[in-house]
């Protein structure tokens, strides 16, 4: 097995995203449970071209302060998208629409089942769990990791 850089890894992927490719990545991380999970899930990746528009809601591979992040945009304003991981309830990211590489457009879970992004299942999963008061979220994520949902 080949190991490779994050900063490799992920500029192949840009490479292929700005050729016009959809890109499939395994989650790595917790911080967007509990609509994504560590290591179970793959998210297809589409590109995003600078000037389309985006919207709350959406996931979107960006890079911040070096590393490259997937995470939910929660507020648009002028010119800065600010962004959380659906398990982070107090911790958000601002970047520019330009640090955007790619954009969410389905879920395959681990039995193979593809989830489009733009389904209403998807979008009222979403939507509720965004409309849950942050101590919710936390309680809800702490009977999830107990019960060893990761």
């Amino acid at each position: 097995m080949i190991k490779l850089s994050n900063q490799l890894f992920f500029a192949q992927v840009e490479e292929m995203l700005r050729e016009g490719h959809e890109v499939q990545l395994r989650v790595k991380g917790y911080s967007m449970r509990p609509l994504l999970r560590n290591e179970r899930d793959i998210v297809v990746l589409a590109p995003y071209h600078p000037g389309e528009e985006l919207h709350c809601g959406d996931i979107v591979l960006f890079r911040y302060h070096g590393r490259h992040v997937l995470h939910r945009i929660v507020h648009i304003d002028a010119t800065q998208l600010t962004l959380a991981g659906d398990g982070n309830y107090r911790v958000w990211e601002h970047c520019q629409p330009n640090d955007v590489a790619g954009i969410v457009r389905r879920v395959i879970r681990p039995n193979g089942r593809e989830i489009s992004c733009e389904s209403s299942q998807w979008l009222r999963m979403s939507r509720a769990w965004l409309k849950c008061p942050p101590i919710i979220r936390r309680i809800v994520l702490a009977i999830l990791f107990r019960l060893g949902y990761r």
